[in-house]
């Protein structure tokens, strides 16, 4: 129901000067006023249909009906029927949005107006003062009542839905060419997204029909527009009805259903779009009609992560969080996690002034309740880092920051081993010196068996957190995990980019491979790991699913943007990058390998071989000569610490 008073245009639309600007005007500043009237209106119309009806249409009979027990009767049911309609809220509804629960209402109204009237028209029959007046009606027959009840609710019920016909049919402007519209999905969230589609105030779409798998949907009509066929007849059902845009009506669809549709549809110029998820519906979030276009998210996520948030609860609330690279997309997302479980205080570190400013921003809007401070540091700074931790004693450690870019840092090996070496050993000895009660390393997949200067650095980042971790109070852990998708310099947005640029899209190898997780879904992860921590040193391996070919990627990208894989945008290969794997390695399972609690974290069991006296001096040594950029020195030094890495065979960059 909406509220008379309520003077919010929901449309955007102003009404327009003119006879049908000043009718709108009076419509809506005299709306009950006219819906009362309309009642009455048909109030009359209903005790005059049921007298007709008993009096077989007959205008002229011997009781004289028309002109004694109409008008007299009329009245007291005006009466009745007024209050009992008011009470069951019938003059403030918006006719244009009637509905099941709107009918139930008249229904209802009619009923109990109709009980009243029985009741007392049988008692004003037997009271000696109104006998006279009421002579002339004791013929009546008590039809009329039921009669009269009936014809309410027809013609109460006709009319609203009269009014809907002619928003929904008859008033609705057109945007333009109307694009062809399909629902895949002849289900509750299809059929309730068509029935939005046609309240639409300006018309957008021509529903051509539905999609569904189910042999018993398929043939059958919803709301007149017809079950087409099944998911595999796409390519056809799309060409022989030139469908530019498919709507995806299955709420709790999984990832690998999303993606089947994409890829049947692979070489069709068709925007791809869907509606929010079953919980954000139910939770009242979200609509059905707020579709919007899917995302690469969507054909790529998981399951949803069940998580011991009173664990992490537990190992966050009413501490002081320390987030190093707080502003980028790891770090961001973190500070983001954390917000949620009620921190003491969060301390965002961050060396990049912008990249700070726009992540306090996002946090001060949406945890204004948490209480924050921004630094602008360089990790490798040694005595900042200490100024910050002497000042303000942080108790978990998360560190995000480091060189990720392989061929970047292939080309500045030296940067490499200062920021993801000598940065980690720089925050994770004030955590030990200040006494943290937890640091947390985030690494990555390409830490494992090496073949470029950014894994190999986070490798010896690991060696380094896993000693440390042997005699220090406070509790050290490393977390590692494959790409996240979105992230800066990943190639999603680089694909997006391309895509919007017109193309060619690049990609180094047909068969490179990659694991992929969401931004979020990864954070939470590495909060669950942190806080099941227990010994110390440990290195948690986050499970990241099926590998994804980058290729397959970029064609579904493509096909999401409209156009059509190696017609519209062309795909070019340009060759592996200095450092790059064809496959990472990343998995929960294998001899190294100890399962956790927790389905989706394992636990990576290879301890660290080397003395700390020789490990110290190697590590060193790698860092004694960062600063050279010589690679093929630097790459030597690195193999005495990590020999699994396969250093790049190429001459000195230099």
């Amino acid at each position: 129901m909406v509220e008379e008073n309520n003077n919010i245009n929901i449309s955007g639309k102003s009404p327009q000067a003119g006879p049908d600007g000043i009718f709108a005007l009076l419509m809506l500043r005299f709306r009950r006023q006219i819906i009362m009237l309309a009642h009455i209106v048909v109030f009359a119309a209903s005790l005059m249909m049921a007298f007709l009806l008993v009096n077989n249409m007959q205008f002229s009979t011997e009781s004289n009906w028309l002109f004694v027990q109409y008008p007299k009767l009329l009245l007291c049911f005006l009466i009745i029927k007024i209050l009992v309609f008011a009470y069951f809220k019938q003059f403030q509804g918006w006719w244009r949005y009637v509905g099941i629960s709107d009918l139930l209402a008249i229904v209802k109204a009619s009923l109990v107006s109709t009980l009243i009237l029985v009741i007392l028209w049988f008692g004003l029959l037997s009271a000696e003062p109104l006998r006279i007046y009421l002579r002339d009606l004791t013929t009546i027959s008590q039809a009329v009542f039921i009669l009269d009840m009936f014809a309410t609710v027809v013609l109460l019920g006709g009319l609203r839905m009269a009014v809907r016909l002619y928003h929904e049919e008859f008033s609705t402007e057109r945007a333009g060419k109307l694009k062809k519209f399909l629902i895949i999905g002849a289900g509750n969230a299809g059929e309730a997204l068509l029935r939005e589609i046609h309240r639409m105030p300006v018309e957008q779409y021509d529903v051509i029909g539905f999609i569904d798998d189910d042999p018993a949907k398929q043939g059958m009509s919803i709301h007149g527009i017809p079950v087409l066929g099944g998911v595999d007849q796409l390519p056809q059902i799309c060409k022989e009805q030139e469908i530019d845009e498919i709507a995806i009506a299955m709420p709790s669809a999984t990832a690998k259903q999303m993606r089947r549709v994409v890829q049947i549809c692979e070489g069709a110029k068709i925007r791809f779009r869907t509606v929010p998820s079953v919980a954000d519906i139910a939770s009242g979030k979200f609509r059905v009609s707020q579709i919007r276009d899917v995302d690469i998210n969507d054909l790529l996520g998981r399951e949803a992560i069940q998580l011991d948030l009173d664990m992490i609860e537990q190992y966050i609330k009413g501490k002081v969080i320390l987030v190093t690279g707080a502003g980028g997309s790891i770090g961001s997302e973190m500070c983001r996690q954390v917000c949620y479980f009620a921190p003491k205080h969060l301390l965002l570190l961050e060396q990049a002034e912008n990249a700070l400013f726009f992540i306090d921003r996002d946090l001060r809007a949406n945890f204004p309740q948490v209480s924050m401070e921004l630094l602008i540091c360089d990790i490798t700074d040694k005595k900042r880092v200490e100024q910050i931790f002497e000042r303000f004693k942080p108790e978990v450690v998360i560190h995000a920051a480091a060189h990720k870019h392989v061929p970047l840092m292939e080309a500045n090996p030296g940067e490499a081993i200062k920021n993801n070496v000598v940065g980690t050993k720089t925050v994770a000895d004030a955590a030990d010196r200040f006494g943290a009660g937890s640091f947390v390393m985030i690494s990555t997949d390409k830490a494992v068996n090496p073949t470029s200067i950014m894994g190999s650095s986070k490798r010896i980042a690991e060696l380094y957190i896993q000693d440390l971790g042997k005699t220090s109070k406070t509790h050290f852990v490393t977390v590692r995990f494959g790409n996240v998708l979105g992230s800066n310099g990943s190639v999603v947005p680089i694909f997006k980019n391309q895509i919007a640029a017109g193309g060619p899209v690049t990609v180094t190898h047909p068969e490179m491979r990659r694991y992929f997780m969401t931004i979020p879904e990864a954070s939470q992860l590495v909060l669950q790991a942190a806080a099941m921590g227990k010994k110390g040193g440990e290195i948690f391996v986050l499970d990241m699913g099926e590998p994804v070919k980058i290729v397959d990627l970029a064609k579904e990208l493509i096909t999401l943007s409209g156009f059509r894989p190696g017609e519209d945008i062309e795909i070019i290969f340009t060759g592996t990058r200095p450092g790059e794997k064809l496959f990472e390695e990343l998995s929960i399972k294998g001899e190294d390998m100890v399962p956790t609690r927790h389905p989706k974290i394992g636990i990576w069991q290879r301890n660290v071989s080397l003395s700390r006296e020789l490990l110290y001096e190697k590590i060193n040594n790698v860092i004694a000569i960062a600063d050279t950029q010589d690679y093929k020195r630097i790459v030597e030094n690195i193999k005495q610490l990590v020999p699994e890495f396969i250093g790049d065979k190429k001459a000195d960059i230099n």
